[in-house]
């Protein structure tokens, strides 16, 4: 059902966390154009929202909906819960389960495709979490479990409690941020066939042609990659990605018609295993071993 775990083709998922409640037109555009290009991977959470509060970006995807539900046809919708403002984590079966009922209203659906616990909450049994998890896909107001930014132990532990199985794992992953190449999180996510999602796949936008200073001999390297393929630097980081076999899924965020046709170019990148060490050399500012 969700697709991500795909080998033979590459994959975007699209994130909604950059929107404001609000931005219900330039919202409804880019969704268009996102659906237009075969992204059938829709993400959230219900703490992203900007200056409009918790829960906005639902709301607005909520909204969308109700406009033009054809941009949903097919469509998987994933959104995250377990940051409590205030806590800052909440994975108890109370505030989960009104968490969960409560995304379920603001996107107007009666079932979420994908849900994640967003961030680890050291103070949960995950023995607690596996039985809130498990009867909410056996309610029926959930489709699939994932977790987001959890350590291999942390989801090794959760699965031995589960019923269900963990289907994605939501994690940072750039040619900036490397550390999922080594601190096993990867390497369990293969061995376990769970899918793999990047967030900030681009870190923020900075692994661009200008950005900041700490990346700028990263920049120098996607752009000499990007030169020798007749690529942009930023394909060359998404390529980066997706060249793992694990497989990654991407999460693009940006709300840029062009920079999505820029992104979408590293489908048709194929890197070098010299290439793509070289990015991973960089990126640790030392020679593999």
């Amino acid at each position: 059902m969700l697709a991500l775990s795909e080998t033979e083709k590459r994959r975007f998922a699209y994130g909604f966390w950059r929107y404001r409640e609000n931005e219900i037109a330039a919202a409804t555009e880019m969704l268009s154009l996102v659906r237009e290009n075969g992204i059938d991977h829709l993400d959230t959470a219900d703490v992203y929202g900007g200056p409009g509060g918790f829960g906005g970006s639902e709301r607005l995807m909520g909204a969308i909906r109700a406009r033009a539900p054809e941009l949903f046809k097919g469509a998987v919708i994933a959104t995250k819960a377990g940051v409590e403002p205030g806590s800052p984590y909440n994975s108890s079966a109370a505030y989960l389960t009104a968490a969960c009922e409560a995304s379920l209203l603001r996107l107007q659906i009666d079932k979420i495709d994908l849900f994640y616990v967003h961030r680890p909450d050291f103070l949960t049994h995950p023995a607690e979490l596996a039985e809130t998890l498990d009867g909410l896909v056996a309610s029926g107001k959930v489709g699939a479990i994932g977790v987001s930014n959890f350590t291999a132990g942390q989801i090794a532990a959760l699965a031995r409690y589960m019923k269900a199985p963990i289907a994605v794992h939501q994690l940072e992953f750039s040619a900036a941020h490397a550390d999922p190449l080594f601190d096993g999180t990867l390497d369990q996510a293969m061995e376990r066939a769970i899918a793999v999602a990047a967030w900030s796949p681009l870190a923020g936008g900075r692994l661009g042609e200008t950005g900041a200073p700490e990346f700028s001999q990263l920049r120098e390297t996607l752009c000499q990659i990007g030169a020798r393929n007749g690529a942009s630097p930023i394909a060359v980081a998404l390529a980066f990605l997706q060249r793992h076999p694990a497989p990654v899924t991407p999460i693009l965020g940006t709300t840029t018609p062009n920079r999505l046709r820029e992104c979408l170019t590293a489908n048709a990148l194929s890197l070098s295993r010299t290439d793509w060490y070289a990015i991973v050399e960089t990126c640790r500012g030392r020679k593999m071993p």
